[in-house]
């Protein structure tokens, strides 16, 4: 794996901490020893920021196109006009739409095979709505964009959270549950932990929509009506999961230790817990496209914008992430690529003496 992969990075919101944590991450000296960043957003953007936090050994190269790129070098392609406005630390609709402009511009290149992987900075998903972009956020434009569906999943170190809902309201997220999708959740999770993960058997816990598991069903009816039967049909399947599994005693048990991977049934369930554990090292992964993106598990922070006081750890584990799935693909593609044949029984054998 000598080839250094070209890494699509999206400026996100230039109003928030993107461009902190973008330009930090850059700086960082043995980058470009692993990749070819490319960031998609505003060269003078770029510089505002660059001048306001005083980082003197961040250098990028204005390109048209990743074709131009090369190893050694970070480069920057310019997705926006001249005329911007930065209102650092502020919502505005031109945040949302220049934040759009470089997604699309980067998402095109993903899915025409210019760069190898995408590493998306933070969005408003509010100001970024438009007739062009009607979508809850990164992941559910990305399976557009894909032509598939995704799972969404937060990684750090070895715990990896998904989610059988992504941002549902949670006074819909009953009413979205269902066997066939659990199922579907389950087995995109499985393949992920296998192919980009490189993990051979894992092990899923299943976590419960209601408090305690329902009681038995005194507290709701969806374990034993939804859940259950998901996990029984994914373990005929072959797929190891455990559950329903009451969310709150499992994260302060500690047991999230003990899996592969943890399904929770919706965003905060999920994501709440994670976030407090792994805030500023956490990525998230969009699973199971035929195209690899990861981001940053943060938002885009207006409250730290412009203060030179944002850590930037979780864009260089998402970009670090993007090359290893990049990666493990590869080598689980050639390992898998030509299976031994299984012989049904009666079959000569075609291994001689």
């Amino acid at each position: 794996m000598n080839k250094r992969l070209k890494i699509g990075i999206t400026h996100g919101d230039i109003n928030g901490i993107s461009y902190e944590i973008i330009i930090k991450t850059l700086s960082e000296p043995q980058l470009l020893e692993m990749c070819t960043p490319i960031v998609y957003g505003s060269p003078k953007v770029f510089a505002f920021y660059k001048k306001m936090f005083d980082i003197g050994n961040t250098h990028v190269v204005p390109i048209d196109s990743p074709a131009a790129a090369h190893q050694g070098k970070a480069y920057i392609i310019n997705c926006c006009g001249e005329d911007i406005k930065i209102e650092t630390g502020k919502q505005s609709l031109e945040a949302g739409a220049l934040a759009l402009d470089a997604l699309n511009a980067a998402s095109n290149d993903l899915a025409a095979g210019n760069i190898d992987a995408l590493v998306t900075a933070p969005i408003n998903k509010s100001t970024i709505q438009s007739d062009k972009f009607h979508f809850p956020g990164h992941t559910e434009y990305l399976e557009k964009i894909a032509g598939g569906r995704s799972i969404m999943m937060l990684t750090s170190d070895n715990v990896r959270v998904a989610l059988a809902t992504n941002h549902t309201p949670i006074n819909k997220v009953s009413s979205e549950l269902s066997k066939e999708l659990i199922v579907s959740k389950l087995k995109m999770l499985h393949r992920s932990l296998v192919q980009d993960f490189c993990i051979t058997c894992p092990r899923i816990a299943v976590l419960a929509l209601n408090p305690h598991a329902s009681d038995s069903g005194l507290l709701g009816d969806e374990e034993e009506r939804i859940i259950k039967p998901a996990i029984s049909e994914a373990n005929s399947a072959g797929i190891v999961c455990t559950g329903p599994l009451s969310a709150d005693g499992f994260w302060i048990s500690g047991s999230y230790t003990k899996y592969d991977a943890i399904l929770a049934m919706y965003h905060d369930q999920g994501l709440a817990p994670f976030k407090a554990l792994f805030h500023d090292s956490g990525v998230n992964f969009t699973a199971g496209l035929r195209f690899v993106r990861t981001s940053p598990a943060h938002g885009t922070a207006y409250d730290l914008a412009g203060k030179n006081m944002a850590n930037h750890q979780s864009m260089l584990n998402a970009i670090y992430s993007a090359i290893d799935i990049v990666n493990n693909r590869e080598i689980y593609s050639q390992i898998s690529a030509n299976p031994l044949r299984v012989e049904q029984h009666g079959e000569r054998s075609e291994i001689s003496e």
